[in-house]
């Protein structure tokens, strides 16, 4: 296939997303400035994904992510991670927060936080997190620059469900991107949230089904 500036190829191909009678249960957690929680809510306000998105969780009091819950009317709570000592213990308080929202799952839309088991043995196979590389290549932080750097032609990024290390887990759609020879980070990155918005309600319809599978009626 041939890339053009404007061309991706997003895998799998679906023809039709997933629906639901009932509207999937979701909270999303973010520490920057929300885009992708703004394309998923409004993916979910325009009947593209059957989702109810409840609650935004911050971990960051001055980010842009926290505006946007306030413009579409999102219930949001700021838990700063600088006031814990551990990982843990911060997570044993953000449960608090989401367990009486009933979530079916968690969406990470940019949340800057390593997650720990504590979190993860409370949503098995029920966190989502959307990573701008084609996973499994450059994991971690600074991923874009790190892509520039290797000088790969083709970088993107990937939808995937959380485990205990970081940006691994079953791939659940990616979509990618040629890396122009004019790119700098922030063209990239620019460019990578185009198909990042696009992505991550497929990537929620596709958890959704498993997780519907999965529960006992």
């Amino acid at each position: 296939m041939n890339y053009t500036e404007n061309k991706c190829l997003i895998s799998p191909h679906i023809d039709r997303i997933p629906r639901f009678s009932k509207p999937l249960k979701l909270g999303v957690l973010a520490s920057g400035k929300g885009s992708n929680f703004k394309a998923l809510v409004a993916a979910s306000r325009n009947s593209y994904l059957d989702a109810d998105i409840s609650l935004l969780v911050v971990n960051n009091p001055e980010c842009e992510a926290i505006r946007r819950a306030e413009e579409l009317n999102i219930s949001c709570t700021c838990l700063d991670h600088r006031n814990f000592s551990s990982r843990e213990l911060y997570e044993i308080e953000l449960l608090k927060i989401l367990k009486p929202f009933a979530l079916e799952g968690l969406v990470m839309a940019g949340w800057m936080r390593i997650v720990t088991s504590t979190l993860i043995e409370e949503y098995p196979n029920r966190i989502i997190n959307i990573h701008p590389s084609l996973l499994p290549s450059f994991k971690g932080a600074h991923s874009i620059n790190q892509a520039i750097r290797a000088g790969v032609k083709i970088t993107g990024c990937t939808v995937h469900l959380v485990r205990a290390d970081i940006d691994s887990g079953p791939i659940l759609i990616q979509a990618s991107i040629p890396i122009l020879e004019t790119d700098t980070k922030k063209s990239l990155l620019a460019r990578i949230q185009v198909e990042e918005h696009k992505i991550l309600p497929l990537g929620v319809a596709i958890a959704g089904k498993y997780w519907r599978e999965l529960r006992v009626e």
